[in-house]
């Protein structure tokens, strides 16, 4: 006999259908708008934003060292001091470069001296070329002179000569014109030499000027070379002073009054103030990367504060290919791995902290891709 239940226990036995709750929609509702909006985000901006978070603030710092070996004898400058562009940081005793500065000085006057005296000794030598040549023209006009004396003398031998034998002259007036013909001969000789001695004596005169000119040369480049000294003898004593080249903060300072410094030793650095950021990317994630897009930089020492900046260069090569062993992947046994890309990044001027932050820093890079 089956024992049929009654109404109660049917209500009791049959499921439990509850309404929907409102929550329960609504959570329902926000979330696919949740999802809904996401989705739009990432098809409108999330999915050109390229990022990473190998990337470090960097800075173009400068390692003072010193051009010169000496004792320091004034230290200008504390850890963590600004500086600002030539200002005097150190200072290297100056009594041996000022010594220097005035031999070379020295040198410079004996050379200029020894300058003037070459050139007055070519002065000189032109002076007594033009005298001689005078000589050379009165010589000739010696010659011309006992040439023509000559001459009349041979004429008035030949005269006497037929006048004697024609009986008309005498012995002794032949005697006396030949005598007279020799002596005019002898004369025109003795000029001819005369001009003769002139011309080799203005050919000595030339060759010493020549010598005068080579030596006056000479004295010249020693002048120069005087001159360069004395040039590189007060670089030197200029050098006595360390100057800032730029405008920043001093840091890793060893040098100390009284301690000797030799020529390049680092004796401290100056961090600029302007920083910039250098992004590792990987080299998947450069496709759309260009120079000018904007970027955005998080410090993590800041509270994950965020800057703007902008794209500015990308490197040469990988990171990899500047390191002090490149890889080499010509082997049997290759595995690929994906290589890092270092790409600048500047930070834009006039923004709050800016200037707290500090070379070396870890930061996050945030590449917008779609603009620029």
């Amino acid at each position: 006999m089956t024992v049929q239940p009654t109404p109660v226990q049917q209500r009791a036995i049959s499921p439990y259908r509850a309404n929907p709750r409102p929550r329960t929609i609504i959570a329902i509702v926000l979330l696919a708008l949740i999802v809904l909006a996401w989705g739009i985000y990432w098809w409108t901006t999330g999915r050109w934003l390229i990022d990473t978070d190998d990337a470090y603030v960097r800075a173009d710092i400068v390692t003072l060292a010193p051009r010169i070996s000496g004792y320091l004898t004034e230290v200008n400058v504390e850890d963590n001091q600004q500086v600002r562009p030539g200002e005097v940081l150190a200072q290297i005793d100056t009594r041996d470069y000022q010594a220097k500065v005035c031999q070379a000085a020295a040198a410079v006057r004996a050379a200029a001296a020894e300058l003037s005296v070459q050139q007055a000794r070519i002065f000189s030598l032109q002076a007594r070329q033009i005298q001689q040549k005078s000589r050379i023209d009165d010589a000739r006009a010696a010659v011309r002179a006992a040439g023509a004396e000559s001459e009349r003398s041979a004429l008035e031998e030949r005269r006497q000569v037929r006048l004697m034998s024609q009986n008309v002259s005498s012995m002794q007036q032949l005697e006396s014109a030949k005598a007279e013909m020799n002596k005019t001969a002898a004369n025109l000789a003795r000029a001819q030499a005369q001009v003769l001695m002139s011309k080799q004596a203005l050919m000595v005169l030339a060759s010493d000027r020549q010598a005068a000119e080579a030596e006056l040369v000479k004295a010249d480049a020693l002048q120069s070379q005087a001159q360069a000294m004395l040039n590189l003898a007060r670089i030197n004593l200029g050098s006595t002073q360390i100057k800032s080249p730029i405008a920043g903060t001093a840091g890793e300072r060893t040098l100390r009054v009284g301690q000797y410094v030799e020529v390049g030793s680092p004796l401290l650095a100056v961090v600029p103030d302007s920083v910039y950021v250098i992004a590792n990317f990987k080299e998947t994630q450069i496709d759309l990367m260009r120079i000018g897009q904007t970027a955005e930089v998080t410090v993590d020492a800041y509270d994950g504060q965020r800057f703007n900046g902008t794209v500015e260069s990308f490197a040469p090569a990988s990171g990899a290919q500047f390191a002090l062993l490149p890889p080499d992947n010509a082997t049997g046994n290759f595995t690929k791995i994906v290589q890092r890309m270092p790409v600048r990044i500047r930070l834009n001027k006039g923004q709050a902290r800016l200037g707290e932050i500090r070379p070396g820093m870890s930061v996050i890079v945030t590449v917008d891709t779609h603009h620029g």
